[in-house]
């Protein structure tokens, strides 16, 4: 049977995908690396049951690691053109505070901060409300100084920068979760992305050398 949908995620530390099908994982492959997810993703895939082939697809579009995300969205498109099968989107920082509200059903405010280039972070408040887990601003890609500035600390820290950034206030809660595949199968409607581009978060990591073919 093919599955619903084959998830791709490969902009963080690590190299996971999932096969979710009637609401439910049913097949999951995860490295943790710092580089190298484009010899690693393939033969992932091809571990899965038919090799990963699915009704659809969801790739994580960023912001992260710019190599990552680009080896996630050009491996999409690739499978998605094979397959003749549609590539949606979803954004890194959506993913993790869904996983937040998650593992922390007690607390209704969330501040995902994850590891930026050139010395930045990225940064996003989210907040929980009756219809979820929502952002509360659009994220920003900021200097430590200026994202501690901007936010305080009337947050849980969320992801692989939150014990940097809960370091400068001793009261501060915080999380260190990573992206995973698996976790898309909660991911709600508003946070899909009907188209798969490339989100970077930085305006010089946003001129690739070349574009990727549509």
């Amino acid at each position: 049977m093919i599955a619903d949908t084959l998830v791709i995620e490969t902009a963080a530390s690590a190299c996971s995908i999932a096969l979710i099908s009637v609401g439910e994982v049913t097949a999951y492959r995860h490295d943790s690396m710092a580089r190298g997810h484009a010899e690693h993703l393939l033969p992932m895939m091809a571990a899965l049951p038919d090799q990963g082939r699915a009704g659809s697809i969801l790739v994580d579009c960023g912001p992260g690691s710019f190599t990552g995300v680009r080896v996630g969205i050009a491996a999409a498109r690739a499978l998605g053109f094979a397959w003749q099968v549609p590539v949606h989107g979803f954004r890194t920082l959506d993913l993790l505070a869904v996983m937040a509200g998650r593992a922390l059903p007690a607390q209704d405010r969330f501040l995902v901060v994850t590891l930026g280039g050139h010395g930045e972070w990225f940064v996003q408040p989210f907040v929980r409300t009756d219809n979820g887990i929502i952002a509360a601003a659009p994220f920003q890609s900021l200097l430590p100084e200026a994202a501690i500035t901007a936010h305080g600390a009337e947050y849980v820290a969320i992801g692989s920068a939150a014990a940097a950034y809960a370091a400068h206030f001793p009261e501060m809660a915080f999380l260190d979760l990573a992206p995973d595949a698996r976790e898309a199968l909660w991911l709600p409607a508003e946070m899909i992305l009907q188209d798969a581009q490339p989100i970077y978060g930085r305006g010089a990591d946003a001129k690739p050398m070349a574009p990727l073919p549509a």
